[in-house]
């Protein structure tokens, strides 16, 4: 998947490409749709730091083989991001956890 199709998943689920961010919450990594798009005027990077952005996280489940979980659980969601609360995809990495989480 290219971070274009990213975006365009995002978009076709919810209407605006959203930011997207990795989280390590209580030693579980969650990948977190956020409530900001890159279609507001306010959003803070360019479409180029944009689709650069979602190349990084691409990477991560990529290397976690977590991209299909993650594409299945936004396709399948009833959940949208909204003001102050976003979208938590948990990440099953198995026993790769620990390779991941340093504390």
């Amino acid at each position: 998947m290219t971070s274009e199709q990213l975006q365009q998943l995002l978009v076709d689920k919810w209407g605006y490409s959203y930011d997207i961010q990795l989280r390590r919450v209580k030693g579980k990594i969650f990948l977190q749709v956020m409530w900001k798009y890159l279609e507001q005027v306010s959003f803070p990077m360019s479409e180029m730091e944009y689709l650069d952005h979602l190349n990084g996280i691409l990477a991560y489940l990529n290397a976690w083989g977590s991209l299909s979980q993650v594409v299945c659980y936004i396709e399948n969601t009833k959940e949208r991001p909204r003001l102050g609360k976003a979208v938590s995809i948990p990440l099953d990495l198995g026993e790769k956890t620990s390779e991941w989480i340093l504390d």
